[in-house]
């Protein structure tokens, strides 16, 4: 029917880098002791990859890369905990409804 999708870099798998890789790439970034675009090519990454980390670094401080996984309960999203406790109320609420209903025809 339509055109057949295919992956792109279907092979490919994306390259992940560590923290301390990260830190020490921006550090001799910041030295400018040699360009950035040399500097790339002797760590295997793109130019532009370099100044993201460094926009990164300073523009969260402390909480740059953070790595990956589930983030602790103290960190998730506001947003995901107010979806989880509006669900919540809004089943409490649910049952009251239907509980207000009953004892409404047992006074009839």
């Amino acid at each position: 029917m339509g055109k057949e999708r295919t992956k792109v870099n279907e092979g490919l798998q994306r390259q992940r880098y560590n923290r301390e890789f990260k830190l020490e790439a921006v550090r001799l970034l910041e030295l400018g002791q040699k360009p950035a675009a040399q500097l790339a090519l002797e760590l295997g990454i793109r130019r532009n990859l370099l100044y993201k980390w460094q926009k990164d670094l300073h523009g969260k401080a402390g909480e740059a890369f953070p790595g990956q996984g589930r983030k602790p309960r103290d960190r998730q999203s506001e947003l995901a905990r107010l979806r989880s406790e509006l669900k919540k109320v809004s089943e409490e609420r649910d049952i009251l409804k239907k509980a207000a209903a009953y004892f409404a025809r047992e006074l009839k």
